[in-house]
């Protein structure tokens, strides 16, 4: 199943340097759902980052609750092709709480309506540059982190990226392709 999503806004109403101003990480998340043109702002945000060498190694996963996405059913998806207007359905229902228990226990994931995970197919970068690909992998999904990070400043949202989890288990509970490597967990909401 694929989801269309919304156009994203080029032009915001919070300056640049007030989003950095305002950035920080916030742990703590209403329960208030999220709007599709929300999240397709903020899947845009997250695939505008720079790649080396165009090779573009990240793997972005939407971890979205019952809910918790106005006209989106829970499951996991996963944004399709090189673009950020379509997610397909990777994995069906609710798996807020396994991924919260793979993040080391860090509950507070759970209450977050989304959490993205955005992973990487290390070989795509170190086929053109060998071993010092995995630290372009590194630089790159930093910079799709704080795309994350400032778009949720300028839509009022809340984010934290998480670095402490069990690979494996979350790539279990996601169900991802062996080749897709873990890296970033940043669970968005509304902030308390």
């Amino acid at each position: 199943m694929r989801l269309k999503l919304e156009e994203a806004e080029k032009r915001g109403t919070v300056s640049l340097e007030e989003t950095i101003e305002k950035r920080k990480s916030r742990r703590s998340f209403k329960r208030t759902k999220l709007t599709k043109k929300q999240l397709s702002q903020l899947i845009w945000s997250a695939v505008k980052a720079p790649s080396a060498g165009a090779t573009y190694p990240l793997e972005l996963y939407a971890v979205i609750g019952e809910e918790c996405v106005d006209d989106i059913d829970a499951g996991v998806y996963r944004r399709s092709g090189r673009g950020y207007s379509e997610l397909e359905m990777h994995k069906k229902g609710d798996l807020r709480d396994e991924l919260a228990i793979a993040c080391l226990s860090q509950t507070f994931i759970a209450d977050a309506p989304v959490s993205f995970v955005i992973a990487a197919e290390y070989e795509r970068t170190t086929r053109r540059y060998g071993g010092r690909g995995v630290g372009y992998v590194y630089i790159e999904v930093g910079h799709a982190g704080q795309n994350i990070y400032l778009q949720c400043e300028a839509l009022g949202l809340a984010t934290v990226a998480i670095g402490a989890f069990y690979d494996d288990e979350v790539a279990k509970v996601l169900s991802l392709p062996k080749e897709h490597k873990p890296i970033y967990v940043m669970p968005v909401g509304v902030g308390v």
